[in-house]
């Protein structure tokens, strides 16, 4: 038997495991070929992927070491003893191979799947190989069995209401923070929003880095239930309340690969908000050049998907497509994402006009599910929310029920304005530049880093007049988010010349 020996290294999500290649109970050299080991302890079984340690300093030869997620998965205290044994392949990859080769997936096999990758039975390339082989293309039938698998896969919540409603940005527009404004506004009303939200993985922030901001997000399964039945609604990170595991996984090896298609977004989203418990659902989805939906004609392709898969799951789907030209409101990042949103719900003069008049159309969208109200009612009943103070109240609940922030942050104080290179009007603004520049800058992973818009399309504009301000933390990051900024600052600017427009 092996000692336990926890390792402060973050392999996540993968089960990582460190073996001396001195030790004294198994030969290392048996195990470098497959990588993979079963590590039990009498009671249970967990999958990792094996390293073979050359310091015995790192390793000892009667210690077998456990990264960070391994070590909590497992659930064992330092020093109790296990045993290891070569790892047998999945018999799903199979199913992977079939599909690679061109096969449609059974339900049966597509289950077998989501179950062994929730269960890191799969390494990073063996789930790279399932996703690049469904890119190529799934059939309608497997995104549905997709979408169902990853529900069945973690915790399902469920509620006593008959009517739990949600809402969903499939993202690639920065700032775009409206559920923090569109869930205390359904909240005031009395509609059940239990707001699941994921953390940035290439954006520049997610709802959950936002709202982190201001309140507690890692909330229990349990205290989030309680903040939903205390105030109709919550904001927190869902993956802190094990829903739909499998796709957490995913996303994963999905973002460094840019795997996005409409298919595995379809079964992501949906299976998140049939695994929260929700009934009716709106999805928004920004059309533009630089967004992650270009064309009209693609966003009503996905729409179609959408609506197919939901109505089979049996969920009541309301799907939205707003402008996508440019980013909402002025904040990239989330101390300025948060400014945005509060400012907004505190009806500030300064609030960003785009930021509230899209929350307001999205929050219309979700109460107009509500059998009480009138048809077409929905849009002056969020305005009268948001006016009258009633969602600025239900937010301050709402932070109050999941816990006042543990950490007071600062906007980053390492700062420089990009400047217009000539006089013209703002024509457009790429959405995916100004989103890595924010990022380089240190968002989300700095709460106070990312970009401070002065200017929107449309706005004149002089030369040296400033575009934009960065914010970093640290100086590193600054040099890389500038040194991209200045190559290409993201801002096309239409010079006039005798009453015409011509761009630069």
């Amino acid at each position: 038997m092996l000692k336990i020996k926890k390792i402060a290294l973050d392999t996540a999500p993968e089960n990582t495991a460190f073996l001396s290649c001195r030790c004294s109970i198994y030969r290392a050299e048996e195990f470098t070929a497959l990588k993979k080991i079963e590590i039990v302890d009498g009671s249970k079984t967990m999958l990792a992927t094996l390293v073979i340690a050359d310091d015995p300093q790192f390793i000892a030869h009667d210690e077998l070491g456990l990264g960070e997620p391994a070590f909590r998965r497992l659930g064992l205290p330092e020093g109790a003893q296990v045993a290891i044994a070569q790892a047998a392949p999945p018999e799903s990859l199979d199913a992977v191979r079939d599909k690679i080769g061109g096969a449609e997936m059974t339900e049966g096999q597509i289950n077998a799947i989501i179950q062994d990758i929730a269960a890191f039975r799969y390494s990073h390339m063996e789930i790279a190989a399932f996703l690049i082989s469904s890119a190529s293309f799934m059939t309608t039938n497997e995104v549905l069995a997709l979408t169902h698998a990853m529900t069945n896969a973690g915790a399902i919540l469920e509620w006593e209401q008959p009517i739990v409603v949600d809402k969903h940005c499939i993202g690639g527009v920065p700032g775009n923070r409206t559920s923090m404004i569109v869930t205390p506004i359904v909240a005031a009303h009395g509609l059940p929003m239990p707001k699941t939200s994921s953390r940035a993985i290439t954006s520049p922030a997610g709802t959950a880095d936002t709202m982190e901001v201001l309140a507690r997000v890692d909330l229990t399964t349990e205290e989030m239930r309680n903040v939903v039945e205390q105030e109709n609604a919550c904001l927190v990170w869902g993956g802190h309340v094990n829903l739909s595991p499998a796709d957490d996984v995913l996303i994963s090896v999905e973002r460094p690969l840019r795997i996005d298609t409409h298919e595995q977004m379809v079964a992501s989203i949906l299976s998140k908000k049939l695994a929260a418990g929700s009934t009716h659902l709106l999805i928004d989805i920004p059309v533009g050049p630089s967004a992650k939906v270009r064309t009209r004609s693609e966003a009503t392709r996905l729409r179609k998907l959408f609506e197919f898969v939901g109505d089979q799951a049996g969920l009541h789907l309301d799907v939205v497509m707003t402008d996508g030209n440019q980013p909402v409101g002025r904040g990239i990042g989330p101390i300025l994402e948060a400014r945005d949103v509060m400012g907004v719900l505190r009806n500030a003069p300064d609030a960003p006009g785009d930021l509230r008049a899209r929350a307001i159309l999205l929050a219309g969208r979700v109460l107009e599910f509500d059998p009480e109200l009138r048809g077409g009612g929905g849009r002056a009943r969020a305005e009268e929310l948001i006016d009258s103070g009633a969602a600025l109240a239900a937010m301050e609940r709402i932070i109050a029920a999941q816990g006042n922030a543990t950490k007071q942050y600062s906007l980053g104080d390492i700062t420089t304005e990009i400047e217009a290179a000539h006089s013209g009007i703002v024509s457009a603004m790429d959405c995916y530049r100004l989103g890595r520049i924010a990022r380089l800058a240190g968002a989300p992973l700095d709460k106070g880093a990312g970009i401070d818009l002065l200017k929107k399309i449309g706005d004149k504009v002089a030369a040296g007049e400033a575009l934009y301000r960065i914010h970093s933390c640290f100086q590193s990051d600054f040099d890389f988010a500038l040194k991209m900024a200045k190559k290409n600052p993201g801002v096309t600017i239409d010079v006039q010349v005798l009453g015409q427009r011509t761009t630069k």
